[in-house]
């Protein structure tokens, strides 16, 4: 019987240790940093005159261990003709980053936004592996270009 005692008595330290195992545990993983979905670096030169052709250079990564697809496009105040309205899609993988690039020629200042859609179509990452982010599926960058 007294055994039988003993073997409760473990039983019960048994079950608050791994009760203050498990909360460590759960502590430990709120405490790294999460990873984001999309990183833009969006670059363009800042002053240019109307004769002059400009590219607008968009590379894209992320920090996700999954790939995602994704739609990339440019928007502008005001409207434009030729590649500047293409919009491109691709798989982004973390271990590949993407690059797009953009020529156009405006005759007065504009504002424009680099738009990268994560969106949720079969076919172009491989094996149909890809995922959607749950909280944010749309990300920008907005620059101005000055026409001289």
């Amino acid at each position: 019987m007294r055994t039988l005692q003993l073997l409760f008595r473990a039983s019960h330290a048994a079950l608050l240790l791994v009760l203050c195992l498990q909360l460590g545990t759960n502590t430990a993983q709120e405490d790294t940093p999460s990873r984001r979905p999309i990183i833009m670096d969006f670059q363009m030169p800042y002053v240019t005159r109307s004769t002059e052709e400009v590219t607008a250079k968009l590379t894209v990564r992320t920090e996700l261990t999954e790939c995602m697809v994704i739609k990339t496009y440019l928007v502008s105040s005001k409207p434009t003709d030729g590649s500047f309205n293409y919009k491109y899609s691709g798989c982004l993988c973390d271990d590949y980053p993407r690059t797009f690039y953009w020529d156009f020629q405006f005759n007065s200042t504009v504002r424009m936004a680099a738009v990268v859609d994560i969106i949720p179509q079969l076919g172009i990452c491989p094996n149909d592996e890809a995922v959607v982010p749950i909280r944010a599926n749309r990300f920008s960058y907005l620059r101005t270009l000055f026409v001289l």
